[in-house]
């Protein structure tokens, strides 16, 4: 059983400055629907957070650097918010907040500060002593999976249980992945990839299966990412550590995604500008 989340948010967002120059860009706001289904507004960090939630996981570790308090701030819950949301009339807003705050008070929360950022692989690395010795699962803080089905968190977890697996991961084809790491392998039943392969932003990509940041590792990643040497600018890459795991004839699974899924990205102006006409209309 999966209990444990990994949840990297320190990346410095200078793709996206100056808005992120104060303001970590995992804050940055995307639509949403509240229960009651009003059009509302919240951090890509919040619903990367509800949708773990509501697929059951309920232990959490955020690895955050300098300049991202904000993102402990907002996941800490404000009752006088509340109340002045409700003074207002604005009881929609209000009742969506509270959800939010009860999903939190249900859940064990850990902060981990990464000094320097030094790669998404690193700071998984730096929360190994919140996963001990179990298998969990990592996913970004930037980016999101979304779909009227709602059902890819229990997709991985199925697959990685049923192929016990030492990592699973979903993919997705995308038309330009270069700025994704790409997953080569054989399709060994419908939907299931034996990877063979993974390459982070290659120039040629040789397939269009592009990673999503959503992923379930065995322990024996920590080992991967410590034997992993870092890469440009010095930043250690997950993608090169779970070769490494393929390199050690260890057993990886890509799931993947079909059209009716789509990816929310905020890496670069045009991806945040094309996450907000998704989610807008979702």
């Amino acid at each position: 059983m999966i209990r444990k989340v990994i949840i990297p948010a320190a990346g410095l967002g200078t793709r996206l400055f100056p808005a992120t120059k104060e303001q970590p860009k995992e804050m940055l706001p995307i639509f949403s629907k509240t229960a009651q289904g009003d059009m509302t507004v919240k951090p890509v960090v919040q619903l990367v957070f509800e949708q773990l939630h509501d697929g059951g996981l309920r232990e959490f570790c955020y690895v955050v650097g300098r300049g991202k308090r904000g993102i402990e701030d907002h996941f800490t819950p404000d009752a006088r918010c509340i109340r002045t949301l409700e003074d207002m009339g604005k009881n929609g807003l209000a009742s969506d907040l509270e959800g939010f705050y009860v999903k939190l008070e249900s859940s064990t929360i850990m902060w981990v500060n990464q000094p320097e950022p030094k790669g998404f692989g690193n700071a998984v690395l730096m929360a190994q002593p919140f996963v001990e010795n179990e298998s969990c699962m990592v996913h970004a803080g930037d980016s999101c999976i979304i779909s009227e089905k709602m059902d890819y968190v229990k997709k991985l977890l199925e697959a990685f249980k049923r192929f016990n697996a030492d990592a699973a991961f979903l993919v997705l084809e995308i038309d330009n992945p270069r700025q994704y790491g790409i997953v080569e392998g054989e399709e060994i039943e419908q939907g299931i990839i034996k990877v063979k392969a993974v390459v982070e932003k290659p120039e040629k990509p040789k397939t269009n299966w592009a990673i999503m940041a959503m992923y379930i590792f065995h322990p024996v990643i920590f080992k991967a990412l410590e034997a992993t040497k870092p890469g440009k600018n010095g930043e250690l890459q997950l993608t090169d550590a779970i070769q490494k795991l393929v390199d050690w004839d260890l057993k990886v699974y890509a799931v993947k995604l079909d059209k009716s899924y789509a990816h929310l990205d905020i890496g670069s102006p045009e991806r945040y500008w094309e996450a907000l006409e998704l989610s807008y209309r979702q």
